[in-house]
């Protein structure tokens, strides 16, 4: 593993654990020619995937940006720390067990409006608000109208 501090190619495993969520392994390195200290985590990932965007553009699957978005329609609410990175390894998982090498954006977007609607409506609420692309004050009333209307039935 290259060391972020100096670009060494060499570095030593000096202690390895599970993630908090299990879906990864924490390995604590030092780099053998600074002896700076670094974290890195291995993920499994079972095959590559592409996502298929809006005019049949292709882009490789990007884990940290589906967590980056997710992230930020959650900024702020009180959801636990460790839940956004859950549901984020839970869709990852989803899209490699499909058996599908490439995934329709849109799939991917109902998937995440799918969790967070059970994790938090105001999250809920902000990802559908970019991801259904609202331009009205009103896009937001019919849609926040819907969600209450789940919540309460």
């Amino acid at each position: 593993m290259r060391c972020p501090f100096c670009a060494h190619d060499d570095s030593q495993v000096k202690d390895s654990r599970p993630s908090e969520d299990g879906s990864a392994i924490r390995r604590r390195r030092q780099c053998t020619a600074c002896g700076a200290r670094f974290t890195t985590f291995e993920r499994i990932q079972l095959r590559d995937l592409t996502v298929l965007k809006s005019e049949d553009r292709r882009e490789p699957f990007d884990r940290e940006k589906l967590l980056r978005s997710v992230a930020i329609a959650c900024r702020k609410r009180p959801i636990p720390p460790g839940r956004v990175e859950q549901l984020v390894s839970g869709i990852q998982r989803q899209l490699e067990t499909l058996g599908e090498s490439e995934i329709d954006s849109q799939r991917i977007g109902e998937m995440v409006m799918e969790g967070l609607k059970g994790l938090d409506s105001v999250a809920y609420i902000r990802f559908a608000s970019v991801y259904k692309d609202f331009r009205e004050a009103r896009d937001f009333e019919e849609f926040a109208g819907t969600v209450s209307e789940v919540a309460r039935g």
